[in-house]
């Protein structure tokens, strides 16, 4: 599809790397800069923007939200959401409305409710994740024990800290509150509070020696 012609049907384009396949629908007041690539298959709403260096591929992406830098195959977005910088959401993604996908998040046969953050350097695999849910830094949703995929279910008003391994299949019932640097490996009920850390052992000087250039 031509730059002109996109330009024709109330579609902003700036730059001249923005391509878009035959099929492709974008509706008037989508955003789109160069440069991006957007795929057959793919509905981009109005009001959406499309930030350089974005591909998307089979993609739905809902009004005003916001794509930056980022890889979207056979995803669902909803309206309001920010996505990027440097997310992939693979095969099966489902983004809820008001989402924010930040930057190094993999989402993969997901569905994440409205109003979740999974801010930054996280992993989302086969999971049913509900609304208002935080999922902190480096948060891995461990789907895969080697011979089969397992599923996570997360309800909404969840707290997951920084750092925590989420073993499938376990069930996070609503309220849960899980303490940063926790392996969960049972389900959660209603409002519990889950923490699972080696106590520290400090030991005076113990590390002369232990590094070679220290």
């Amino acid at each position: 599809m031509s730059l002109r012609t996109l330009k024709k049907m109330g579609v902003g384009v700036y730059g001249s790397g923005v391509y878009v396949e035959r099929g492709a629908v974008i509706e008037r007041g989508a955003v789109l800069y160069a440069p991006c690539y957007i795929s057959v298959g793919c509905h981009i709403c109005g009001g959406a923007y499309i930030f350089p260096y974005s591909y998307l591929k089979d993609t739905y992406v809902g009004g005003n939200t916001v794509v930056r830098s980022s890889t979207l195959i056979s995803a669902h977005v909803g309206s309001d959401a920010v996505i990027g910088p440097y997310s992939y959401l693979r095969e099966g993604a489902d983004i809820g409305d008001n989402c924010r996908i930040g930057d190094f998040v993999e989402v993969k046969t997901s569905a994440i409710g409205s109003g979740t953050k999974v801010a930054h350097l996280a992993y989302v695999g086969d999971a049913e994740v509900g609304s208002n849910v935080n999922i902190g830094c480096g948060v891995v949703f461990a789907n895969y024990d080697g011979k089969a995929k397992h599923k996570t279910t997360v309800g909404d008003g969840c707290f997951i800290g920084c750092n925590c391994n989420i073993v499938a299949p376990v069930t996070i019932k609503d309220g849960a509150y899980i303490a940063a640097g926790t392996t969960l490996t049972h389900d959660l009920e209603q409002g519990d509070f889950c923490i699972a850390r080696c106590k520290e052992r400090v030991k005076p000087h113990g590390a002369d020696g232990r590094y070679k250039n220290g």
